[in-house]
């Protein structure tokens, strides 16, 4: 329930934020949402408060309708347990599959649907379609996304460099799981 409200929270205030800044970040040019499902694995991530307990976390993709996925995000906890969030995910702009908006499932979500959603940007995406970087346009959130529960070095550097060059603060990075 922790999570859930802490999840609600990020999402309000990012969502009532239309303000990117003077250098929102670029993102990639389309994703094709059919490769794009399924499971990514959180390599690294800025901190922030909902998953403040999270050890490891993955998000599960899958296709619903048109350019809309369904969202499940799991997070082993520092005690051992499992949190999970499901949500939708959907274009900010129709037929623009690079910039999403994200809406979790829960009470407060239906009351204010207006208020309770978050950015989902793809930043980059390899042609292969086993890494990715997101983030948001203000700069606070940051996903270093995989396949594979773990990355190569120089797949690490690559994601870290787009992340640098689009403005993140990279030196506040969480690593996930055993590798650092």
């Amino acid at each position: 329930m922790r999570l859930l409200l802490s999840l609600l929270m990020m999402i309000i205030l990012t969502g009532c934020n239309p303000d990117y800044g003077p250098n929102p970040p670029k993102t990639v040019d389309s994703v094709d949402l059919n490769r794009y499902q399924g499971t990514w694995y959180e390599i690294a991530r800025l901190p922030m408060v909902y998953q403040r307990d999270c050890l490891q976390s993955e998000a599960q993709y899958q296709v619903i309708g048109k350019d809309e996925l369904s969202v499940i995000n799991r997070c082993r906890t520092d005690k051992g347990l499992i949190q999970e969030a499901e949500g939708t995910a959907w274009p900010q702009e129709e037929g623009q599959t690079s910039r999403f908006w994200v809406r979790f499932h829960n009470l407060i979500s239906y009351l204010l649907p207006w208020m309770t959603r978050g950015h989902y940007w793809v930043l980059y995406l390899d042609p292969e379609y086993k890494m990715s970087l997101v983030g948001s346009p203000d700069h606070k959130f940051l996903w270093l996304l995989a396949r594979e529960p773990q990355l190569s070095q120089a797949d690490r550097d690559i994601l870290l460099k787009v992340a640098t060059e689009q403005g993140y603060d990279v030196k506040s990075l969480i690593w996930s799981g055993p590798a650092k």
